[in-house]
């Protein structure tokens, strides 16, 4: 479920909060193979389901940073920030895979709102986000993400 705010000042207001958590995706080989088009990195664990069968994850997984990349529509789903000229992505503090997706699995984003900083005509907010694989004992990946809100 999805918070709105209006504004850098009702932004603020949230820091420190939890934003709950999104809808489930399903990873599919089609995403896992555009991914790799749109990149150039078509190693054979992501794009050939019959050599990955035999490697060590019995299956072709998604590339890291394809995870990574669903952090932000995942995310969107958790808040929507109106009244506010520009929205851009400012970076990451950390991030961690410590386990990979397996094509056909579901992953979902549980997030909150560390902090809301004051910079030079607007704000940034630090995110602490988890993306959480269906079903697995340890999350696909760990991540504290950095955006800005400008007025």
């Amino acid at each position: 479920m999805s918070v709105t705010v209006n504004g850098i000042d009702e932004l603020k207001k949230l820091a420190g909060s939890d934003l709950g958590t999104s809808e489930w995706i399903e990873i599919t080989q089609e995403r896992i193979n555009t991914f790799a088009d749109a990149t150039g990195d078509h190693q054979w664990i992501h794009v050939d389901p019959e050599k990955a069968a035999e490697g060590p994850f019995g299956a072709p997984i998604a590339h890291g940073y394809l995870t990574l990349s669903l952090f932000i529509p995942l995310f969107t789903e958790l808040l929507d920030v109106q009244g506010v000229t520009t929205k851009v992505n400012y970076g990451l503090n950390k991030v961690r895979f410590p386990s990979p997706v397996k094509v056909g699995s579901k992953i979902r984003l549980v997030a909150g709102l560390a902090a809301v900083e004051d910079v030079p005509g607007g704000v940034q907010i630090t995110v602490d986000g988890t993306i959480e694989i269906e079903g697995a004992a340890k999350p696909a990946a760990v991540l504290q993400s950095l955006s800005r809100f400008y007025a």
